[in-house]
């Protein structure tokens, strides 16, 4: 007797359907595990066992063959647990309900409960795409299954549950998903409102996160750069139902989802510079997991204290942050992440942190500068956008009691600017103006007359490569949109040209 259980395995941020296949036969009593499957997968076998014993079924005394096709593909983790357990009760016939049109994941424990697992999202969404009608996951991913339309999942407790349920002895109610429609930022309790001074740093971050563009942030210690960095998120426009999905996927093959089972907010990471290159890009020896970046995906990847990072950490952002995905190659196979971020960087101009701070405190020598300036690569500088400079905050604007403009203020004309991003991109890739590729860039940075003079001797004086160029009219073009200017004017090339400027005061470029 053969039976046959629906299943589904990662690949990335894909899923790919997996048949589990079970045969008993006469013979002595064994419990055979084919398919590729890793160590984690045929320890299922065990876990099986102790399941069904302790919970009343008796496991048969006969050999048993389980097939996990595809067969020339790895199988990893215990999420098979789940179907295999229902083969071994269909072939005893323990469950005799029909289930062709329904797929089983989770891990179980000895006593039978379902324990969560990672990536059911993904795996969800490849079930609806292959017309299955019912998924039955672990209850702790019920909601995270939730999500998508078209197919019903159900959330299991343990395996008695389950079996009551296929027996319609005691039906499972179907997971429903909670979607906020109204989408807030309130979550982030930094507000911008608590920020005193920094009026100058305040416009660089409004204009960054009107455009998405990457910005750095260089001033001496316990000026703010951290500070105003974690309040980034608080302006960001809400995130789409689709960069929803998207960003969850990715989160949930991390196994990093909360109950909610939903990511409603732009995600903000921020890893310590001790990350080691696959901690920040991905990869892993077994399973290939998202790095940081990835998991930054449609929000903001924190870099603090910059030139602290190894060298061959920051050197593996460099393409990533131009193409908005990142792709890990691996002996058997290669697998493809998202990630397009808004990169913020912070760090002191100097080991000291005081190198042209008007304090003079500074007490290192020229050549200490000029090694730290130069663990940050040419090519890595010339992908942030903005450069802004932010100094030491002066005791009467620490004292003064007027309150700042609070972020929800700021928000509005970063949601408006973007709005229009929105309509000039409408059925492109493009999602705003640090992504402009160059089909779109002559048609959307037009500049006048006085601007593109400007712009040329700005370019000529300052030796600009062609993506400082580039960049420089993409933040240009996001300060018109602020402006609500269709043209690019010369006042905004003059500011845009402002924050590319301190490469050539710290690093002489």
């Amino acid at each position: 007797m053969v039976v046959k259980i629906n299943s589904f395995g990662l690949m990335g941020m894909d899923s790919y359907p997996v048949e589990v296949e079970g045969a008993i036969n006469k013979g002595f009593p064994a419990f055979d595990m084919v398919g590729l499957p890793d160590a984690a997968v045929k320890e299922s076998r065990d876990r099986v066992k102790s399941a069904m014993k302790n919970c009343g079924f008796n496991f048969p005394t006969a050999h048993i063959t389980i097939n996990l096709a595809p067969a020339d593909i790895k199988k990893e983790g215990p999420i098979y647990d789940l179907p295999i357990l229902i083969a071994v009760l269909k072939m005893t016939g323990a469950v005799v309900a029909e289930i062709s049109d329904s797929a089983f994941l989770g891990e179980l424990s000895l006593g039978g409960d379902v324990r969560p697992i990672n990536g059911v999202l993904p795996m969800v969404i490849k079930a609806r795409e292959l017309g299955y009608q019912k998924i039955y996951v672990p209850f702790a991913n019920g909601a995270e299954g939730a999500v998508v339309d078209g197919i019903e999942v159900y959330p299991v407790k343990n395996i008695l549950q389950l079996i009551a349920h296929l027996s319609v002895d005691k039906p499972i109610e179907p997971a429903v998903a909670e979607i906020d429609e109204d989408n807030t930022v309130k979550q982030f309790v930094p507000d911008f409102s608590q920020v005193k001074g920094q009026a100058e740093v305040k416009r660089a971050l409004e204009i960054a996160a009107a455009g998405g563009h990457n910005i750095l942030l260089i001033g001496p210690p316990g000026s703010g750069k951290s500070m105003l960095a974690k309040r980034i998120p608080s302006i960001l426009p809400d995130m789409t139902f689709e960069e929803m999905i998207e960003t969850t996927k990715i989160h949930s093959i991390a196994g990093l989802l909360d109950k909610n089972g939903l990511v409603r907010t732009r995600p903000f990471r921020s890893p310590h510079h001790t990350v080691t290159a696959v901690g920040l890009g991905g990869g892993g020896t077994g399973t290939v997991r998202p790095g940081e970046v990835s998991l930054a995906h449609n929000g903001v990847l924190f870099l603090d204290e910059l030139p602290e990072f190894s060298r061959m950490s920051l050197e593996v952002l460099r393409q990533p942050i131009e193409d908005g995905k990142i792709t890990i190659s691996r002996s058997h196979g290669s697998y493809t992440y998202p990630c397009t971020v808004m990169l913020v960087a912070a760090m002191n101009p100097c080991p000291c942190g005081y190198f042209n701070d008007p304090s003079g405190k500074c007490t290192c020598t020229p050549q200490k500068i000029h090694n730290y300036l130069n663990k940050i690569s040419g090519p890595l500088l010339d992908r942030f956008d903005i450069h802004i400079e932010v100094s030491a905050v002066k005791f009467d604007e620490l004292r003064d009691k007027e309150q700042t403009e609070p972020s929800a203020e700021i928000k509005k004309r970063v949601d408006k600017a973007r709005k229009i991003q929105s309509e000039r991109y409408k059925g492109t890739s493009t999602s705003c103006n640090a992504n402009i590729n160059a089909e779109q860039f002559e048609k959307v940075c037009i500049i006048d007359d006085e601007a593109e003079q400007m712009l040329k001797s700005a370019f000529e004086s300052m030796g600009m490569t062609a993506r400082a160029y580039d960049r420089v009219l993409k933040v240009a073009r996001t300060i018109a949109d602020l402006d609500n200017s269709e043209i690019i004017k010369s006042d905004h090339i003059l500011e845009a040209v402002q924050y590319r400027s301190l490469d050539r005061k710290y690093w002489g470029k």
